[in-house]
């Protein structure tokens, strides 16, 4: 078997800009990059994969083709902005994917210090597949484009004690305005989240009822995000700006109300139903019944007579 190659890891953006024939960034641990401007020939190692160990967020002034939620395709060619969280596998080639246009690469370390680098991860989208990218209104892009100008006119000033602070205000600014275009995005999109809900009820009574809990365990996230063709991030941020519960409140939702069924029928045994649903102790079942329901299984049966 042929050995296999492990992708070309980038932890510093100078090496990234010298590898990609691109200019010195005027700062070591933030850029801001046209990477248009990238040398047509690149290093014959890329093709192996790419990793970049910087928070990435990239606009486009437009997309290939049409990207597609769950069934349905949308034309993204007005442009938009797609994010990456550090050290995520871009396929062969991918920095000529993933990075086109004006990008932002912002280096953990620059984060130190800053509430920043904690409060970077509740920004779901990083996690985001590229197929799930911000499509951005015209006043939308406009807004984005006018905080990339701010932060490309401060990166060529010279750094001072200030520099971090005013470039983290600027990032944050940035962060906060595409939180509330993803949301605008989640509303335009009810439509189609509504279907993307359905299919997942859909998905969990046939799970249940197939008795592949029994088999294989509860449902996980990922398993219903792969079947659903979204990433585990974008669904369940989906699902909590559609209903308030995020994809797991909605599989302990559907396994409360199986449970319940089974309950009812009284038929089985508790530590039947727990091992059915595909619990391994029967204790941890009641546990998840009785803190949705405020009774356990045994007082809810009780309440049935």
């Amino acid at each position: 078997m042929g050995k296999q190659q492990t992708p070309r890891m980038f932890n510093s953006l100078a090496e990234l800009n010298r590898t990609l024939g691109l200019p010195e960034p005027l700062h070591p641990l933030i850029t801001l990059t046209d990477f248009e401007d990238t040398a047509a020939d690149a290093p014959a190692d890329l093709a192996r994969g790419v990793m970049l160990n910087f928070y990435q967020v990239a606009f486009k002034k437009s997309f290939t083709g049409s990207f597609r939620y769950g069934q349905r395709y949308y034309d993204f060619d007005g442009g938009g902005l797609s994010f990456l969280a550090p050290n995520h596998l871009m396929a062969s080639n991918g920095y000529d994917e993933e990075c086109q246009g004006d990008t932002l690469l912002i280096h953990p370390d620059f984060l130190k210090g800053h509430p920043l680098a904690t409060g970077i991860k509740q920004y779901g989208y990083f996690s985001y597949a590229a197929n799930e990218a911000l499509q951005l209104s015209d006043n939308e892009r406009n807004i984005v484009l006018a905080i990339f100008g701010s932060i490309r006119e401060e990166l060529r000033q010279r750094i001072d004690a200030y520099s971090q602070k005013v470039l983290l205000s600027q990032v944050e600014l940035l962060l906060n305005y595409c939180e509330r275009f993803f949301n605008r995005q989640f509303i335009t999109r009810k439509p189609t989240h509504s279907d993307l809900l359905a299919s997942m009820e859909t998905f969990l009574e046939n799970y249940f009822n197939a008795g592949k809990a029994l088999q294989d365990g509860p449902p996980t996230v990922k398993a219903i995000a792969d079947h659903l063709a979204v990433s585990p991030g974008y669904l369940s941020d989906m699902l909590r700006n559609l209903t308030g519960l995020n994809t797991q409140q909605h599989i302990h939702q559907k396994l409360i109300e199986k449970a319940k069924e089974l309950l009812a029928a009284g038929r089985m045994t508790i530590a039947e139903i727990a091992f059915t649903l595909g619990f391994e102790y029967p204790q941890s079942f009641s546990k998840i019944f009785k803190k949705r329901t405020t009774l356990s299984p045994q007082e809810y049966q009780r309440s049935l007579n």
